[in-house]
């Protein structure tokens, strides 16, 4: 995303599509360092977390596109959280943290984290794995709902097969005949294809 010149007036210029995140921080005062970097960079800031619990709460309410997650926090770690965050598709994580072990890395990688920047950071830091963060998370969306759909397209395929067979068979109709009266039982009850022959061959499944 193409980010809008920050302009040199009072007010914040924020991008066309503006990205909302979400700050999870146990220390107050780097949380408050940490909202001001992202609305300087023109993010806007949803929400506030100083616990990894209310982290995954908000997160869960507010689905930003997101998350900034702190690894080491009361009530729950950062990585525990961040795993809740990722499974629910609540939003792209990045994790913050003090410490940069190949382990802590490695355990990030693992449950799902699309972006990681050690502490001391600044809006250069910051930016960078938003943006990436955020990318990579759309890819994800779009690939997951690529797959159903293809899933989803190829039941119904099946589906209408099944149907047409069931028609032949108990009707005596060729495939095209079979064809022709599933698609007109689906115009006159205003239904998908797919509908109409999941309709046949449940009836016909639940028959005696």
């Amino acid at each position: 995303m193409v980010m809008v010149p920050l302009s040199n007036g009072p007010e914040k210029a924020l991008a066309a599509d503006t990205v909302t995140v979400l700050v999870a921080e146990d220390e107050a005062l780097i949380r408050l360092d940490l909202v001001e970097m992202l609305e300087e960079l023109g993010y806007r800031v949803v929400g506030q977390a100083g616990d990894g619990q209310r982290a995954v709460d908000l997160a869960r309410e507010l689905r930003p596109d997101v998350v900034l997650l702190d690894v080491a926090m009361p009530l729950r770690d950062g990585l525990s959280a961040a795993e809740e965050i990722v499974a629910g598709g609540f939003g792209a994580v990045v994790m913050l943290t003090a410490f940069s072990q190949r382990d802590t890395v490695a355990r990030a990688a693992e449950v799902g984290v699309m972006g990681y920047v050690v502490k001391p950071c600044s809006g250069s830091d910051l930016g960078p794995a938003v943006e990436m963060a955020r990318a990579r998370w759309l890819q994800m969306r779009d690939l997951a709902e690529q797959v159903g759909d293809l899933s989803e397209r190829l039941a119904a395929r099946e589906t209408v097969d099944a149907a047409k067979s069931l028609l032949q068979e108990t009707l005596g109709l060729t495939e095209a005949e079979a064809f022709g009266l599933l698609r007109r039982q689906a115009m006159d009850a205003r239904i998908t294809l797919a509908e109409a022959a999941a309709r046949i061959v449940g009836g016909a499944e639940t028959s005696p």
